[in-house]
């Protein structure tokens, strides 16, 4: 497979005319020279942090608090996830996942309820398509034992220590939410050792003292943050001081796509395009230790190819701040998420 257009080269998408060569699922090869085609070839995005169970009530709860959205054991989505048949939750999942796919998405970072089932569950969701979740099981250590790792509510519901050693001793991934309503529970989260944390709205200068000594990489979800009115992270003072990823956060508050999560964050806060793309890209894949998310030989062939001559793209001057601030869904002409044999 060889693509050709402006290839958003390198861990800094430096823009060169040119082309990719694909072969047997690895990129083998980007080439600069005269390319016959407007595209715009940049890596898949990896979508840091999802619920994608609660695509079985996109857009329910109007008006609530968090705590009445989504906290355990009564909140509203938690409600709804028990009413729903398996069929239904699958059929529903697989429904963001598919939309997740068409619009660039090779992998997201799943916080994953349900148990063993739930687990099980997005498994078969996603199992007649490209994209491939990362999933971290929650509640249990079966869950965790199940999937990719273990995705933590937060030290506010609990301790969760053995939970992390058990996921440690495993080799697996281990998130948790931290300063989401308020500060109380960041130091507690980071006293887990944990390999990534979840919101961050609220720190104090020793939380981010603690974040860089650690190098601690924290997963922002800006439009979530918003909704659901726990203020908005500061995610350029952040990203001094660690990796920073992003995130959609619940389906049902927000469409699972990163073109609208970059595009909020970057006409949002003071960073450039460049550093949000990354954040929407190799930043997920280094959490989640996948090999993707930049353009060069060697990493998977998880790609995304825009028409440059579409009637929202063309004449751009900047095509990575095209991308990131402008660039939507309509613009995708080509997904390519293929893995090596």
């Amino acid at each position: 497979m060889i693509l050709e257009g402006t290839v958003l080269r390198g861990h800094d998408f430096i823009p060169v005319e040119g082309r990719v060569v694909v072969e047997d699922g690895e990129i083998t090869a980007v080439e600069e020279t005269q390319a016959r085609s407007d595209d715009i070839i940049l890596p898949a995005f990896v979508n840091a942090h999802t619920h994608i169970g609660d695509s079985i009530a996109k857009e329910a709860g109007g008006g609530l608090s968090l705590d009445e959205l989504v906290a355990p054991p009564d909140g509203l989505k938690h409600q709804l996830l028990r009413e729903a048949s398996r069929e239904e939750s699958v059929l529903a999942m697989r429904r963001s996942l598919q939309f997740m796919e068409q619009s660039g998405t090779a992998s997201c970072i799943e916080f994953r309820e349900g148990g063993v089932e739930g687990v099980e569950a997005i498994r078969d969701a996603a199992a007649p398509l490209s994209i491939d979740p990362v999933v971290l099981g929650r509640e249990t250590v079966d869950a965790m034992e199940a999937a990719e790792g273990f995705g933590a509510s937060g030290a506010r519901d609990g301790e969760f220590g053995h939970e992390r050693t058990v996921t440690r001793d495993a080799g697996k991934l281990f998130g948790i939410h931290a300063g989401e309503r308020d500060s109380h529970d960041v130091n507690p989260a980071l006293d887990l050792d944990p390999d990534f944390l979840v919101h961050m709205v609220h720190t104090e200068p020793l939380h981010l003292e603690r974040v860089a000594d650690n190098e601690v990489p924290i997963v922002c979800c800006p439009r979530s943050n918003l909704v659901t009115d726990v203020g908005f992270p500061d995610v350029a003072e952040l990203a001094d001081h660690t990796t920073v990823a992003l995130g959609t956060d619940n389906v049902m508050l927000n469409s699972p796509s990163m073109f609208r999560e970059m595009e909020f964050t970057a006409k949002f806060s003071d960073l450039s395009a460049t550093e949000v793309l990354k954040m929407a890209t190799h930043h997920g894949a280094d959490i989640a230790d996948l090999n993707c998310g930049v353009v060069e030989p060697g990493r998977n062939a998880q790609l995304l190819v825009l028409d440059g001559d579409s009637d929202n793209l063309a004449g751009v001057k900047d095509p990575v701040r095209a991308v990131v601030r402008r660039a939507g869904v309509s613009d995708v002409k080509e997904v390519v998420l293929e893995k090596p044999d």
